[in-house]
Order: structure tokens, then sequence, then C-alpha cells
């Protein structure tokens, strides 16, 4: 593999200067980039402006600090430094994708605690503007775009046969489609035959053989359990809306339009309105009036975590995902614009990652942080020896079926407002810096599962913090926190029966407040 220098950003003043210095890669030196002849140095480009992320700027749901400690091996800070930086490289890695247009040749995070973004043009032109952005740049023979077009003309040519080529990707890091192959050598002369630039395309020997991940066997959560028939299970993905209609989506393997489905409870739940699979693999339901959509996922031992958007994630950042089989695991994107082949026939613009996940687990949702990623398709493996899944990114099934995602915010009780009004229930109190007080006075009791929404607001040039907490027999835990930097927070908690409170943290700032909330 050809080893290609990389520009680090460091330092930002001194490597711009020096980067725009740069001269076109040799022909001698494929993907790289040839340093600056010796000559005096530019003017020093004016600093770059930096915006300082803390450990308060990224709130991860409760239960995913610890998934992502155990399943990627990380120390409790390791994993709250990547969360960290993930929040603010992925802001980062979209802006140059959008820039660099057709010349964006990939982004992807390197370090344990991805601490470091490249991102690859196929111009060396575009290397200051990278780096400024806080990059490493790269410079690669191939765009993005080109590869995706090589990895389409495969998928095309190779034989339809998850036994022989099952898992085809764009591989950013080394510029290159790599196709995985239980027959490597036979996978080759397909390769030759299809006319694609064979330099382009690695073929690796593996034993992945993806496979569907259903199986046989009131309110809608991502990753609980529903059927289609008596025994075919798979898991909810996000809740949708469509107009006036609520669904979820999920794997288009899992049903055909028509199709009826049960929930987890085998309570009549909705029917499929569209399905596609192979080819792409998602789908997606509505359901009847029993049913309420919310904008959470389940996240084990009863918690939930907020869907809050879909930005994208991209290459090397942590992933979670909920399925009625596995419930809560963890691992990391892989690679994007993935191609597979299940026995039935050829899934394509899949995401690749290192989460483990069984049957059942399909069409459940994978978040990143609290952004909506996409369905789970297939895997290959298990939890139990380790594994690979495939997911349907979240985009492309919006876009295909016309849907709007469920974002937290959405179910807030009609004439509500940031300002804490037209909530069902309302009380007030006053704080000072470092308080806590905890509403209601006496704490209350849901008999039944369903939505919880707070929202607390306080003096403008205070910082007041919302927690909701329930009690589990031995001590409050909060199971939805509501801590960003202003003094009107909002938080949302699809919970199970039991009691609950709400604490009110005066962070900085003194004041009256307002805290107004529904009940399930």
């Amino acid at each position: 593999m050809v080893r290609r220098p990389v520009l680090a950003a460091g330092c930002v003043p001194v490597i711009v200067a020096l980067a725009l210095a740069a001269v076109p890669a040799r022909a001698d030196r494929p993907g790289g980039v040839v340093p600056a002849p010796a000559a005096a140095p530019a003017a020093p480009a004016a600093p770059a402006a930096v915006t300082t992320v803390t450990a308060a700027a990224v709130k991860p749901p409760p239960g995913m600090l610890e998934a992502i400690e155990q399943d990627l091996n990380m120390s409790r800070e390791e994993a709250e430094t990547r969360l960290i930086n993930e929040n603010r490289l992925l802001a980062v890695a979209a802006r140059l994708k959008e820039k660099l247009g057709v010349r964006f040749g990939g982004a992807w995070l390197r370090t344990k605690t991805a601490h470091t973004l490249v991102v690859a043009s196929t111009s060396a032109a575009d290397i200051p503007q990278i780096i400024v952005e806080g990059a490493q740049a790269e410079v690669v023979p191939r765009s993005l775009t080109q590869l995706i077009a090589i990895r389409k003309k495969l998928d095309a040519t190779l034989p339809p046969d998850p036994l022989i080529s099952g898992v085809r990707y764009v591989d950013v890091k080394r510029n290159k489609v790599t196709v995985l192959a239980t027959a490597p050598q036979r996978v080759g002369v397909f390769v030759q035959k299809s006319g694609v630039d064979r330099t382009a395309v690695t073929v690796l020997p593996s034993v992945e053989v993806p496979l569907p991940l259903s199986a046989p066997s009131y309110e809608l959560v991502g990753g609980a359990a529903y059927y289609v028939g008596p025994v075919n299970r798979c898991s909810v993905g996000f809740s949708v809306t469509k107009g006036a209609q609520a669904g979820f989506v999920s794997s288009g393997h899992c049903g055909r339009k028509g199709d009826v489905t049960t929930g987890f409870n085998r309570v009549v739940q909705g029917v499929f309105q569209a399905s596609a699979f192979p080819g792409s693999d998602h789908a997606w339901i509505t359901v009847n009036e029993s049913w309420k959509t919310v904008p959470a996922v389940e996240s084990g031992a009863g918690s939930t975590v907020a869907v809050s958007g879909a930005r994208p994630a991209v290459e090397g950042a942590s992933i979670c995902q909920s399925g009625s089989t596995t419930d809560w695991q963890c691992g990391r994107v892989q690679q994007l614009n993935a191609s597979v082949t299940y026995p039935q026939g050829v899934v394509s613009d899949l995401t690749r990652t290192s989460i483990c996940a069984e049957p059942g687990d399909s069409g459940g949702p994978i978040i990143s942080i609290d952004q909506a990623q996409g369905v789970t398709s297939g895997g290959s493996g298990d939890c139990a020896s380790g594994g690979t899944t495939y997911f349907q990114p979240i985009t492309e099934i919006l876009t295909t079926y016309g849907l709007t995602l469920k974002t937290t915010g959405d179910d807030m009780p009609s004439g509500a407002s940031r300002a804490c009004t037209g909530y069902p229930r309302q009380v007030t109190g006053t704080l000072i810096k470092g308080q806590d007080d905890y509403q209601p006075a006496e704490p209350y009791r849901s008999a039944v599962a369903g939505l919880h929404v707070g929202c607390v607001d306080g003096p403008e040039d205070a910082d007041f913090d919302l927690y909701l907490e329930k009690w589990t027999g031995l001590k409050w835990l909060a199971v939805a926190p509501g801590d960003g930097v202003t003094s009107d927070e909002m938080v949302s908690h699809q919970g199970t029966p039991g009691s609950y409170r709400y604490r009110i943290t005066a962070t900085t700032g003194s004041g009256p407040y307002v805290l107004g909330f529904t009940t399930p």
C-alpha cells in the first residue's frame, strides 16, 4: 500500500503559511503531497477562529458512556474525550465535504479518542482550507464520487452470491474499493472483466457471509420488538411522520407492502406502506391510534436515548444499536458506501460497522450520541464471537418515502413553548447559585408507561439545568438530563411505570423559575 504523507494541523497559523506553498503531487508519488520547495516562508496567515469545546458541550444519554467503555475497551475519560472530539470534528467534516464538492475524497477519524480528523481531496490546492478548518489534509487520486461509481459497477458485475463476494465497500483510507470475498481468486477474474480500473480495487479474503437479522420467533420506542405474522420478529427503527400519518422505519426484508404488524405485546400495530429489498433495505410502517410515536430509542435497563436529529457520522465515529435481541450494543463506523450480497440479492449504500448484532435486531435504530444514523440491515458473526453489522442510512429512507424524522421537541403539549407555558402541570420556585430544588413537592407516580416532558424557564442571565429522576428502589436516578448552557431547558423521556421527580440546579446565576411538565 502506498504511504501518503499527511499534513497535520497542530499549529494552524504556521502550517497554513507552509501549505500555501505546496505544489501538485508528482507522477512518481501517487496520492502524495510534495513538500514546498526551500524558499522564504510566506507571511503567516491570520489565525483561524477556534471554538473551544468542553466536556459540558456533549451530554451523552444515560448508559451510552458505560456501553462505549465496555464495547470499545476505553476508560471513562477516554470515552468522554472521544465523544467531545466527535461532536466537534463531525461538523468540520460536513463543512469540508460541502466546500470541496466533487474533489472530496472522504473523511475519517484517527486515534483512540478520535483526536484527529483526516479529510482527503483530489487537489493539493485544497490543503490550506482543510488545515484552517482544523483537519489533516491528504491528497488522493480518486474522489469519493469516483469510488462510489466503481463500487456500483462492481455491484452489477460480480456474481450475486454471498458465498463468493459478499461485501464491497469504499475504503477512503486506501482510496480504493475493497471487495471481501470467500473466493478471492475467482472474484479477481470478475473484477478484471468488469472494466473498472484494477488499481482502484482490492480483493481481500474474508469469512463474512451477510444474512438479514430478522428472526423466527403502547408506546412506540426504537429497538422494541414487532412481529410480522405469527413468528417473524424484527425491531422498530425510528419514529417518523408523513403528513398526518405516524409510523416508524425499519428494514425492508422484514415485510412487504400490505403486511400487518403486531407490537412487542402482540397487539395489532400497523401496516407496511412501502418496502424495498434487495437493492436497498428499508421500509416504513404506519401505526394505528393505539400506538404513540416518540423520538426515543431503548438503551437498556429501562432507559431511553432521545433523538434530536440525523447528522451523519463519518468513518471512525462511535455509534450504538438498539435491537430486540441484543438490546444495546456499541461500536465504530468502519466504512460508508458499502454493498453486500445477501442470498436474496445485493443491497447497496450501506454503512459497515463493528457493532455486533443477531437475528431479530433487523430494523433496529443506529444512533450516534443523539443523532439518528440508520436502521440495521444485516450482519456477519454474532455477539459471542464478535461480528460486523451493516445499516441503511436514515437519510436515504426519509428521502425515498418523503418522511419526517420525529425529534425532541415534537411532543411538547399544544401551546407549549420554550417559555414553559401551556403545560398541564406547572410549579414555581427560586434558586441561588449552586442550589438544587426538587419538584413537585411530592414525587408523582406514573402507573403506565409513557412520555414524560419537562421544561424549566429561569432568569435570562443564569444557567439552570433540569433533570428528570426516577426512583429505583434504592436511589433517585437521572433518566433524562437537560444541562445546556442557558436558563431554559427541556427534557423528554419514554418511561416505564414508577415514581418520578424533577431536579432543578442553578449552575450559575440566581432567581425565580417556572417548571412545566406532563405525565403519561
